[in-house]
């Protein structure tokens, strides 16, 4: 075997997804030890050059990771821990979020972009409940080089965006909602039959997927320029 998988027993990391994919692995912090995340964290920094992420860590094992890892920043609300987080790049990404219901999941979206190196504008509480919200924000999506769309309930949000812009969409249904919403299903099938031609719809309450997706897209487009 090379040295592109380090072995630490508990976790194979992989050293090699940086040169094939833009950005080293991503950890997913729950189900994982303090000591654990700490080793793979470490394992990332000395065998990458790029940011390292440990995602839906809560406070308390933030601050334990991060008293044993220097230099590591905590972002509460979206439950991230970042080291050497990206500089933002040309391609602009507008997070736009249904309902303050919503704004932990479009904060984990923001922030991991952010952190990834994309350039990151976040609209709070814009759901068709009240559709001239959105409408006055309409420059705002105009300018975008991508949208992220976060909505719970019937998820009718990224419809309405995808009708207003050419940029891509990448929907995320949110877990958001009373009993026939079905903790995110309905908002997710709603995604995917929406009448907005050619929208991506990523997982329920997957901000980190939205994220992740806007990067495939920002490094397409910087690669072709």
């Amino acid at each position: 075997m090379t040295d592109s998988v380090s072995n630490l027993g508990y976790a194979r990391v992989d050293l090699d997804r940086e040169a094939r994919q833009g950005l080293p692995e991503v950890v997913y912090g729950p189900g994982k030890t303090v000591a654990q995340i700490c080793g793979i964290v470490r394992a990332l920094l000395s065998g990458n050059v790029g940011p390292v992420l440990v995602t839906r860590v809560d406070d308390a094992v933030a601050e334990q990771v991060a008293a044993r890892v220097p230099n590591g920043r905590h972002d509460s609300e979206a439950r991230l821990l970042v080291w050497r987080p990206a500089d933002a790049g040309g391609f602009r990404t507008l997070v736009v979020a249904a309902g303050t219901s919503d704004r932990q999941v479009a904060a984990e979206a923001g922030a991991v972009a952010s952190a990834i190196g994309l350039d990151v504008a976040c609209i709070h509480d814009v759901g068709v409940a009240g559709i001239d919200r959105l409408l006055r924000v309409r420059d705002q999506l105009a300018g975008a080089d991508a949208v992220i769309v976060v909505a719970g309930m019937e998820g009718a949000l990224a419809s309405v965006v995808g009708g207003l812009v050419g940029c891509p969409v990448i929907a995320v249904p949110t877990s958001t909602g009373y009993g026939a919403a079905l903790e995110g299903v309905t908002a997710l099938l709603a995604m995917h039959a929406s009448c907005a031609a050619g929208i991506t719809v990523v997982n329920i309450d997957s901000g980190f997927g939205a994220a992740m997706a806007a990067h495939r897209l920002a490094r397409t487009v910087e690669a072709r320029r």
